[in-house]
């Protein structure tokens, strides 16, 4: 008993430490938010005016929130990458190109790294914004566009590990990227081309014809014996024959549809012809339609497989609901 109160005991102090570290750091995000100042709508001015790319740059904590940040500003229309200071100072500094614009972060502003790198970053002559937690400090003043990431204190008991300080970073971050995309009237489909690997990808970029089968299909003419169908089909693999003549589509028989038929009359039924046993005008889509479309249609119309034609309504290919 005295175990199973000390559990409830110390389940209770762990949920209200999450939740006191939730909610001091929503607070600083809406105070964060109250604080957005005509110096945020300057650094995205700053960005959208230059023909570059936006180099970040930032050591420890800042360095690997940097590295989020550069992710998200490239995937989301704007060229962007990583610059470790350390890496810099030794030769990496010959990455930067006259029309990037540097963003350099340290919630001190007195980054040691950042400094000995900033008599070298001034004389290129670079656009630069700082992401600081000091407006006061050293790189604030050497910036010249500054976003105040100031918070009471981190949520660390102790105030010592960057914890609420890199939260702000990384929402003032997405804010950036959030802008620029809006800018640039960034769509789905735009995202989708450097996420062509991930489902959203997938949905936006690949065509029914990227995935159909397109070789030695199912094909007969409408005379064609069940018997001879039956061959066709199991050649095929797919349980499916397509009735074609003329280049002209006219029917789909399944091997639904041949079991169907076998049950209502076996007798003679091996002779009959594919005009009389094939269910005419097949459900069909265009080659050129979006693969998320053709699954919705199956979906829809509850089947597994779709014939596939092509502007002309000739028949192109077939796609089953399990190919990806």
């Amino acid at each position: 008993m005295e175990e199973l109160l000390e559990s409830n005991i110390q389940s209770a102090r762990l949920i209200a430490s999450a939740q006191s570290t939730l909610s001091t750091q929503a607070k600083a995000l809406a105070n964060l938010s109250g604080r957005v100042s005509e110096e945020f709508a300057n650094a995205v001015r700053m960005v959208l005016t230059s023909e570059g790319r936006i180099v970040i740059c930032g050591m420890g904590k800042s360095g690997l929130i940097g590295k989020k940040i550069a992710a998200t500003l490239a995937s989301t229309g704007t060229p962007s990458f990583f610059l470790h200071p350390g890496e810099a100072f030794h030769g990496d500094l010959g990455m930067i190109q006259p029309e990037d614009v540097l963003v350099l972060i340290s919630f001190s502003g007195e980054t040691e790294e950042l400094m000995r790198l900033l008599p070298s970053l001034k004389s290129f002559g670079n656009p630069s914004i700082a992401m600081v937690g000091n407006i006061d400090s050293t790189l604030a003043k050497h910036c010249d566009c500054v976003l105040d990431l100031s918070i009471d204190k981190e949520t660390c008991p102790n105030n010592l590990a960057p914890t609420t300080s890199t939260t702000m970073t990384t929402a003032m971050g997405d804010a950036l990227a959030v802008a620029l995309m809006e800018c640039r009237n960034f769509q789905p489909q735009d995202f989708a081309r450097f996420h062509p690997g991930g489902s959203l990808g997938r949905k936006l970029l690949t065509r029914v014809k990227d995935l159909m089968h397109k070789e030695n299909l199912p094909v007969c003419t409408s005379d064609t014996t069940l018997k001879d169908a039956i061959s066709v089909m199991t050649h095929g693999r797919m349980g499916v024959v397509l009735i074609q003549e003329a280049g002209k589509l006219l029917g789909i028989f399944t091997d639904g549809d041949l079991r169907r038929a076998m049950l209502k009359e076996s007798e003679g039924m091996i002779h009959k012809t594919m005009a009389s046993l094939m269910t005419p005008n097949p459900k069909t889509i265009n080659e050129n339609v979006m693969i998320v479309q053709a699954e919705e249609q199956m979906l829809r119309d509850k089947i597994t497989l779709l014939v596939v034609v092509d502007d002309v309504k000739k028949l192109s290919g077939i796609l089953e609901v399990y190919d990806r």
